[in-house]
């Protein structure tokens, strides 16, 4: 509460016209502005805790660096623009980065982004869960920092498998097809499925939890010829056999497959930490009810891991101004301090790349996302963010096809690499 009030009159303290604060006097004058054009405003949910870390940030440094922070609300524009700026070479002093192939071709780029590797090996990289700083770091540079991501581990219903008489989630599919059993025989389907939507989400994150399994955290380095991807279709096809998921399963999109959990129809699911909200309000005895857990490992596979994608990096455009590059570390260590990264998502619900706690009474059910993340031995990218878009918009057809007995697990992975090739 202290912090809160505090935080208040700082942003009461700042809340003047621009031209008032650089009117302010010498001291402000000789500040190092940073611009900072961010969609963390408005309603976003990130906005307020945002805008309290930056004034704060701004009262432990006045007169030496101050970030202005330019509300970008259109997610979407911002992104156009940043590619924009990118290819331009003209970026903002800070930025919120988008890790994908068409923006980490800009790591090759000399003086277009800032490289913190040499700052990170100053004990600020043991902050980051090693997976995520290794996705940020290509040839030794780290030109964006690992912020927000989104994580998706299994969810289920401890009060139904109470009822069916398992006291805890299964680490292997052998034990987990023992409980599937037990729920069914307590007249409780086991999982929701899916193969409807763009990308059939639900059982796309159950695939790349088991490919991860088998593979390891290089699974997606692995061409679809490879044969961990018709071992995992064999487990998928099993997921869908035997009343192992719902009758509507096949055509179903995301509404269909959560509606079941929420109903209590199935005791397990998969989703990211943006549902909790709906679980809470809609279900509030199944947010009581629900716990998380990693996948089932298969038979002589990794167990723990999660899977997890990047959303949002942190990242700063070059200089050669030693002074404004101390400025840009401070403030990017500011916003990674676990404590302040707690802060985010105690009020905003979102996850960071980072290892922290939260308080556990804010909600049991967002401190279980926190703590099987920083459990996690590895983490891997989900299916939709290893494959082109052509693959995964035919995942879910190629479930169908082996749910329908048209086609094989083998089968099931042609069409995977038909779709690659067109």
């Amino acid at each position: 509460m202290a912090r809160r009030v505090f935080v208040l009159f700082l942003i009461a303290a700042f809340a003047f016209p621009v031209i008032g604060v650089f009117a302010g006097g010498a001291a402000e004058e000789e500040a190092i502005v940073l611009q900072f054009p961010t969609f963390w405003v408005g309603t976003d949910s990130k906005a307020v805790p945002v805008e309290e870390l930056v004034s704060e940030f701004n009262q432990m440094h006045e007169g030496e660096i101050r970030v202005q922070i330019e509300p970008t609300p259109d997610t979407d524009g911002y992104r156009q623009t940043i590619n924009t700026r990118l290819a331009a070479g003209d970026l903002p002093d800070l930025f919120i980065f988008q890790p994908d192939p068409t923006t980490m071709q800009y790591y090759e780029a000399e003086d277009v982004l800032m490289d913190f590797a040499d700052e990170l090996q100053d004990g600020w990289g043991d902050r980051f869960q090693g997976s995520q700083m290794e996705a940020a770091t290509v040839d030794g540079m780290v030109k964006s920092i690992p912020y927000e991501i989104g994580v998706t581990p299994i969810w289920y219903n401890t009060r139904l498998f109470d009822q069916a008489g398992i006291d805890e989630f299964p680490r292997t599919f052998g034990e987990f097809w023992e409980a599937a059993e037990a729920l069914k025989d307590a007249g409780i389907t086991p999982t929701s499925q899916m193969t409807g939507g763009a990308n059939a989400w639900t059982s796309m994150l159950w695939y790349s939890h088991i490919i991860g399994s088998i593979g390891g955290p290089d699974a997606w380095d692995r061409p679809l010829d490879h044969p961990q991807y018709e071992q995992a279709a064999e487990i998928l096809l099993q997921l869908y056999s035997d009343g192992n998921t719902t009758g509507d399963a096949v055509g179903g999109d995301a509404d269909v497959s959560g509606s079941h959990y929420l109903a209590q129809r199935t005791a397990i699911f998969s989703n990211g930490p943006w549902y909790i909200g709906r679980v809470a309000g809609d279900a509030p005895e199944v947010h009581q009810a629900t716990q998380l857990a990693p996948a089932p490992a298969v038979e002589g596979g990794e167990h723990g891991h999660q899977v997890t994608f990047a959303l949002s990096n942190l990242a700063a455009a070059h200089t050669d101004d030693p002074a404004r590059r101390e400025a840009v570390v401070k403030f990017m260590q500011w916003m990674t301090e676990p404590d302040n990264v707690a802060m985010i998502t105690e009020e905003a619900g979102s996850l960071f790349a980072i290892n922290y706690e939260i308080d556990p009474s804010i909600d049991p059910l967002l401190s279980e996302f926190v703590r099987v993340q920083n459990e996690a031995p590895f983490t891997l990218t989900d299916m939709e963010r290893a494959f082109p878009v052509a693959v995964v918009q035919e995942f879910g057809g190629a479930i169908e096809a082996m749910v329908a007995g048209g086609a094989s697990p083998a089968e099931f992975v042609e069409i995977l690499k038909d779709a690659a090739r067109d």
